[in-house]
């Protein structure tokens, strides 16, 4: 688990049960009694009021009136629920949607006017449309989770990424591409990319992208992608 995520189960953890032990927090979010007291000053340092008690167990009790109002989210993390929603709205199975739409415009709203700005770039990459039901998913694996804060640093740079690719027959290659789009034919996510080693426009599957990077140096202009008439560009789904 990284800082960022357990710093945010600690918080949820106090939240939930009013008052926890040093102890009990590191066997929650598996680290070590140092890590989690550094934790706890850095929480403190962002302006959380966590009371301690000197006594035996080291109780820990978070002051709810120190919750911070504006959410502290990058922009590839607001992206991902976005597009999360977006996926589950095309595929027909959003349960919910106007409390997930009223959720998320808050959410976006909290954020700092320089990053509305990317994250709205961000979005005008993604398109959405619907998967064949002949389409083969029995090889789904689970996409990398670096896929996205390389994508906003190669998308909102219009830099070129380099990755690892594994076609559909196992074969391992390196690929570098100019990204163009994101495209979602849930429940399959894929990258478009200008691939200069081949002159054309090559699609793909998330799933299959390893050790992703976004190469400095690197410039390229956007292209018009020509996708098919049933796919549609996030902004028409009226988020």
């Amino acid at each position: 688990m990284n800082v960022r995520l357990r710093h945010d189960a600690i918080v949820r953890i106090l939240r939930r049960n009013g008052t926890s032990t040093v102890d009990a927090l590191a066997e929650d979010v598996g680290a070590s009694r140092r890590t989690i007291l550094r934790d706890i000053s850095a929480l403190r340092d962002e302006g959380y009021v966590i009371h301690s008690d000197v006594g035996r167990g080291g109780g820990l009790q978070l002051d709810p009136q120190s919750m911070q109002t504006r959410a502290k989210l990058s922009v590839p993390e607001v992206f991902a629920l976005l597009i999360s929603v977006a996926a589950m709205r095309a595929a027909g199975n959003l349960p919910f949607s106007e409390l997930a739409d009223a959720g998320l415009a808050k959410i976006e709203k909290a954020l700092p006017a320089d990053k509305v700005k990317d994250l709205l770039a961000f979005l005008d990459c993604l398109h959405i449309g619907q998967l064949s039901p002949l389409q083969d998913l029995s090889d789904m694996g689970k996409m990398d989770a670096k896929l996205l804060p390389t994508f906003e640093t190669a998308f909102l740079g219009r830099r070129f990424i380099r990755f690892d690719y594994s076609d559909a027959k196992g074969r391992q290659t390196q690929r570098e591409v100019e990204p163009q789009a994101m495209l979602i034919l849930p429940p399959l996510w894929y990258l478009v990319g200008w691939d200069p080693a081949r002159d054309d426009f090559r699609h793909f599957r998330m799933d299959r992208i390893s050790n992703p990077e976004a190469m400095p140096d690197t410039r390229f202009r956007r292209r018009h992608v020509p996708f098919e008439d049933d796919v549609c560009p996030y902004s028409a789904l009226q988020m």
